[in-house]
């Protein structure tokens, strides 16, 4: 019979942005809703930006969701020594075993988050940790390594290489991974044998509706568009985007526009003011509105663990182009046949000819990546396989 479900994150809240934030939010919402016994443990820090010394929420229980979250008070960090270490890991130059330490320790921790794990961990089937690289992850799962569940949200970075995670979370009892080519890169670096592990991915709302002339309408919007949709910094490369599309555009004189969505800024050239339209954060029902208007969504980004704007793209009819470097998108990509993807400029102009060119082969590519995100990622399909992996954890420990 499983028990309670604790989520560990280092911080939560409704409204809280960020990948691993919201996966928090809506697996746990989902579970709950199914019948499943869940709660938060997490820190009195507001969010990843604000100061990881500072308890912003008060110590003790909220209800949010109708969900309990229990929030434990940090600890003081040095943080000038851990920025010093953490801007060698930015530079991909590994630590030494005494800086992997020292960086664990002075990120952000709890001690009454942990000693409350050991004194409760009885009352629980797992404790489910995301992601990997915090210290609440870390001294976490160094608690009760026997209930421990990463959702690591892992990525090919300096980070995921650090020998300290690699021989703690080989112990863990279970590994829940967004994408097959994230636990392709965690077989060739940790051991995991011994622990239950699956392909999950992130549950999505797959009754999204599109209506591509209200979006044209309201932003005057005429002429065909790429759509980026997305937080706009050089993390997820749309830098490389933009100098991609304004060589397109060179080449292939055209009214054709790039549209982007989403927070953040970037530097437009002057040359460009007039192609690309910057419409910052918009409505959600806007942002459907906008994939399916849209010729192709692209996803430029390098260092992806999902992408739910993939998934939203193809739930509204158009395929997308991705990045030949990014292993998980390119990977959705190939299994769904629902879009191309491109190494260099040359092959990002081909690409974009081709769905222009194609308009049948383009609109079957958009059903293709519908009918994969339906079968794989409706959340009555995950939350069945996170009932059915909590059930055989507990069965194997039983036994």
């Amino acid at each position: 019979m499983i028990k309670k479900i604790a989520f560990v994150i280092p911080w939560y809240a409704e409204k809280i942005p960020g990948g691993a934030e919201m996966e928090t939010r809506e697996v746990t919402k989902h579970l709950h809703d199914a019948g499943m016994d869940v709660e938060i443990l997490t820190t009195c820090v507001r969010e990843f930006v604000s100061d990881w010394n500072q308890d912003y929420y008060p110590e003790g229980i909220e209800i949010i969701r109708d969900i309990p979250v229990r929030r434990f008070r940090v600890r003081k960090r040095n943080t000038r020594i851990f920025d010093e270490i953490n801007l060698k890991l930015m530079n991909r130059i590994q630590p030494t075993p005494q800086e992997e330490e020292i960086f664990i320790r002075e990120m952000i921790n709890s001690p009454d988050l942990y000693q409350y794990i050991r004194e409760h961990q009885a009352e629980y089937t797992a404790f489910v940790y995301i992601p990997y690289m915090f210290g609440t992850t870390y001294y976490g799962v160094q608690a009760c390594p026997e209930k421990a569940v990463l959702i690591p949200c892992f990525h090919d970075e300096a980070y995921f290489y650090m020998q300290i995670y690699r021989k703690l979370y080989s112990r863990a009892a279970g590994m829940i991974f967004n994408a097959r080519p994230e636990l392709d890169l965690t077989e060739k670096y940790y051991d995991l044998e011994h622990m239950q592990k699956i392909v999950m991915g992130i549950g999505m709302d797959v009754d999204l509706q599109s209506d591509p002339g209200a979006f044209r309408k309201k932003f005057r919007i005429s002429e065909k568009f790429i759509l980026y949709a997305g937080r706009k910094d050089s993390g997820k490369n749309v830098h490389t985007l933009i100098q991609y599309f304004g060589q397109y555009k060179k080449r292939n004189p055209s009214d054709m526009k790039l549209v982007l969505i989403g927070g953040g800024e970037i530097a437009i050239p002057e040359s460009l003011k007039r192609d690309v339209i910057d419409l910052g954060f918009v409505e959600i029902q806007d942002k459907y509105n906008a994939y399916g208007a849209a010729e192709l969504l692209c996803q430029p980004s390098k260092n992806e663990s999902f992408s739910l704007v993939i998934m939203e793209s193809w739930l509204c009819g158009r395929p997308v182009l991705v990045h030949e470097e990014c292993a998980v998108t390119k990977n959705f990509a190939r299994e769904s046949q629902g879009g191309l993807y491109f190494e260099n400029y040359f092959e990002f102009e081909g690409c974009v000819n081709y769905i222009l060119e194609h308009p049948g082969i383009a609109d079957q590519m958009g059903q293709n990546g519908g009918a994969y995100v339906r079968s794989h990622f409706d959340w009555e399909v995950i939350t069945e396989k996170y009932r059915t992996f909590f059930e055989n954890l507990e069965n194997r420990r039983s036994s």
